[in-house]
């Protein structure tokens, strides 16, 4: 316990000076607000690198996901009046981070843990493991959650009209809040009792990733409600797009690949689908219920 106190502190700490970095450079850049928001966004994440390396822990990155999208919007909450078109996607954010954001809080264990993805890329890549650190673990990340917030903050800064596919979409991000954090608390019920080698209560019991999906389909929602009030907007759904690749093509991967170790996973990787829950037809020919 001592340990996670510690490691809240020094993570809050780093956190509040990220966020003075990002809005400290945001206000000097005389660029366009999308560019000047992309090179604050970097600037802080390199901010938060820097005490990763300090630590000679990567996962002080981790809550970075879920913080620097309630940070940004916030930021433009304050200096620019509310409208229901940019008003329900401040909410579904602060819906989503905060929950997130409490979800990590929850499974910390203090500074002294890492991500077990992170070890394993650190001893597969060696020396090149700074590289990969920077880029792969940090970098890249901030750049997908950024294309993901970018619909939102453009709400602000043009100020659209509402549309009634706004409220939809908000009701497609709450739903994803809520598969998320169902699947986050059955998985987490499951590891403290440990009834079996894979998880099959639930939402598990027919997807492998349904926490996964639900973080794909808040940021869908995000970008689909802001392109319904600016339809000359629609490549801004290229961050939702990016994020929908990065689970499917690298945090599915990694964590199918680990549980590949298990025995027993083939048969469960075949009777279970990978993303949506739904039945599925077991090899002898029961469905899966």
């Amino acid at each position: 316990m001592r340990d996670r106190i510690i490691g809240y502190f020094a993570l809050a700490a780093v956190y509040l000076g990220a966020a003075a970095v990002g809005v400290g450079v945001y206000a000097l850049l005389p660029l366009p607000f999308w560019l000047s928001l992309l090179i604050a966004d970097i600037a802080a994440t390199v901010f938060v690198f820097c005490f990763s390396l300090i630590f000679r822990n990567a996962s002080v990155y981790d809550p970075y996901w879920s913080v620097q999208p309630i940070v940004i919007l916030i930021a433009y909450a304050v200096v620019t009046p509310p409208t229901a078109a940019n008003l329900l996607p401040l909410i579904a954010v602060l819906i989503w981070g905060v929950r997130l954001t409490a979800n990590w809080a929850y499974t910390f264990r203090g500074l002294k843990f890492e991500d077990w993805r992170y070890t394993m890329l650190a001893e597969k890549t060696g020396k090149g493991y700074f590289f990969v650190n920077f880029v792969g673990i940090h970098l890249v990340p901030t750049l997908v959650v950024y294309g993901c917030v970018l619909p939102a903050v453009f709400t602000y800064v043009e100020a659209p009209a509402f549309h009634a596919g706004s409220a939809v979409f908000f009701a497609l991000s709450l739903l994803a809040v809520l598969l998320q954090g169902t699947a986050d608390c059955e998985m987490h019920k499951f590891r403290k009792h440990r009834t079996g080698t894979f998880i099959r209560n639930g939402l598990w019991k027919y997807s492998r990733h349904p926490n996964y999906l639900g973080e794909i389909l808040m940021w869908w929602g995000v970008g689909l409600a802001a392109v319904c009030v600016m339809p000359s907007r629609w490549w801004l759904l290229a961050g939702a797009v990016a994020n929908t690749l990065l689970f499917l093509c690298v945090s599915i991967p990694l964590a199918d690949g680990r549980q590949a170790k298990k025995e027993g996973f083939d048969l469960y990787k075949r009777n279970t689908r990978m993303l949506l829950p739904l039945y599925k037809r077991q090899k002898d020919g029961t469905q899966n219920i």
